[in-house]
């Protein structure tokens, strides 16, 4: 569905990492024509960028064009977890149970080590990895559950809108979580085939606490099994992936895999069960992990990895009050649902051979928000000029320029509607705010107890203190007071609950019509 315009005035200077470049032509045209078009009508920019890089004996490739052939332009598979910890993979800390082919990855790509999620739950989280927007600018809060009559706007750019505007197949194979009324599926979207969960497996699962109907598995916008069988879910997602990809093989093409694990409850199949030191959770990740190798073998098979750009991470920190079926954010404090680095700090690893550099590390503070602008400048797209796209192109960081920094001056972290942490450089201010704290794990399945405390007002310096431990606003009262400053920033044009403040540049998500 083509995107619409008159979403209203927009600050132009809005949270100093707004983007608004132009809005694409998202004209209704199949893969094949569109990738035909592609071939034909390459910019000049980009040819003189290629020309460079051939003649050229001391760069790649060259920074002001995106890398590649415009004849062949890349693919994208995004593999995205649901409540994954920092440490939950082997290239990052993970005890008790390996990850060889996410450590593969590592080994061939990047680690990015200060890599965030705009907030620390299941639809937010994804609402910003696919739109380049703070959530709550577009309306999409929390957890939409199968009563909620709201889901994401027609008039959002997804990275599906965009690249099938630009002749790309795409498909979405696992949880979705931005609506599951048809209007809001991917199929409506952006996406060509959708296969998954519409929401959380806790939503309508045997196991769940949550009293609503069987979780739905749905193809394309037809419901094909109500409560399907949750220890094949990782195995079907992993089939339609490598499926997809053999059939799309020829054409550049979109993938995004959202796996439903490591969320609770946590299901596995016979091929993982009891493989690991770890226990039940160990297993789920060796089988997501056994999901990445497929993936990369398929791309192997049809020597598509040079072409291909694959980035790995997860939507939230660890559910920590599930205990030994929670996972782990080590070093850092708390995790899901709460703004402290254990919550919003996730593993991720990027590789793309010959223009992302192997076995090397990434330390610069990016956001998922940084995605669909990096994607729309490696794809030759453009993004909407009517409003705010809150995220940066971070290429030059993904390519490993010398010195490349990250493009945000500041990363705001709400909870729902609410600011309550902001990150700028190396400090972390902990605005005043409620969170929930995990007074007693639980254990195999059983939730634990949790407890409600009070945050004061609190800075942290994560370069030396990056469990946040420490209060320093006292000694640097000059900090705090720059960073209030931001915080005022954010609240005018996002608003916060805490504050009573509503945003100036905010807007509505879509809605089921009475």
């Amino acid at each position: 569905m083509p995107i619409e315009h008159g979403l209203g005035p927009v600050r132009r200077d809005s949270l100093r990492s707004g983007l608004m470049p132009r809005l694409p032509d998202l004209e209704t045209t199949s893969p094949e024509s569109a990738a035909m078009n592609m071939r034909h009508s390459a910019p000049l920019c980009r040819l003189t960028a290629i020309l460079l890089a051939i003649f050229g004996t001391l760069t790649k490739w060259c920074p002001a064009a995106p890398p590649g052939n415009p004849e062949t332009p890349p693919n994208f598979v995004i593999i995205y977890c649901d409540d994954l910890g920092y440490s939950d993979i082997g290239s990052f800390g993970a005890q008790g149970f390996e990850t060889p082919n996410l450590d593969r990855l590592a080994r061939e790509g990047r680690r990015f080590t200060n890599f965030y999620t705009a907030q620390p739950v299941c639809s937010s989280s994804r609402a910003a990895l696919l739109t380049g927007c703070y959530p709550n600018r577009i309306g999409i809060t929390g957890a939409l559950n199968p009563k909620d009559k709201h889901g994401i706007n027609d008039r959002e750019m997804t990275i599906g809108n965009l690249l099938k505007s630009r002749g790309y197949a795409t498909a979405v194979v696992g949880k979705w979580h931005l609506g599951h009324h048809p209007q809001f599926l991917p199929t409506r979207h952006g996406f060509d085939e959708y296969f998954g969960l519409p929401y959380s497996n806790d939503m309508g699962s045997p196991d769940a606490t949550h009293k609503f109907p069987n979780v739905p598995l749905i193809e394309g916008e037809k419901t094909i099994e109500n409560g399907p069988d949750q220890s094949q879910l990782t195995t079907r997602y992993t089939e339609r992936a490598v499926d997809f990809i053999e059939r799309k093989h020829d054409l550049p093409f979109f993938l995004y895999v959202a796996q439903t694990m490591p969320h609770v409850p946590l299901y596995v199949s016979d091929k993982f069960k009891g493989k690991s030191a770890q226990g039940m959770f160990g297993d789920v990740v060796m089988e997501i992990d056994w999901s990445v190798g497929q993936i990369l073998d398929a791309l192997d098979r049809f020597k598509l990895a040079e072409r291909t750009l694959v980035i790995f991470s997860s939507d939230n920190g660890p559910w920590l009050v599930y205990g030994n079926h929670g996972g782990s954010a080590r070093p850092f404090r708390e995790g899901k649902l709460t703004v402290f680095e254990g919550g919003v700090r996730e593993p991720c690893v990027m590789r793309w051979p010959g223009h992302i550099p192997a076995d090397t590390v990434c330390d610069q503070p990016v956001m998922t928000i940084d995605l669909l602008p990096t994607i729309a400048r490696l794809a030759g797209g453009t993004l909407p000029a009517d409003r705010v796209i809150d995220g940066r192109d971070i290429w030059p960081l993904m390519a490993g320029e010398p010195d490349a920094k990250s493009p945000h001056e500041v990363l705001y972290f709400y909870w729902l509607e609410g600011l309550q942490a902001l990150r700028w450089g190396h400090w972390k201010l902990q605005l005043a705010h409620s969170s929930q704290h995990v007074t007693e794990p639980g254990q195999d399945g059983r939730r634990g107890k949790v407890e409600s405390e009070r945050v004061e007002l609190s800075l942290y310096d994560l370069e030396t203190d990056p469990g946040e431990t420490k209060n320093v606003a006292k000694d640097h009262p000059d900090i705090v007071a720059r960073m209030q400053a931001f915080a005022e920033e954010a609240r005018e044009d996002l608003g916060d609950t805490a504050t009573k403040r509503k945003g100036a540049n905010v807007r509505p998500p879509g809605r089921v019509e009475p």
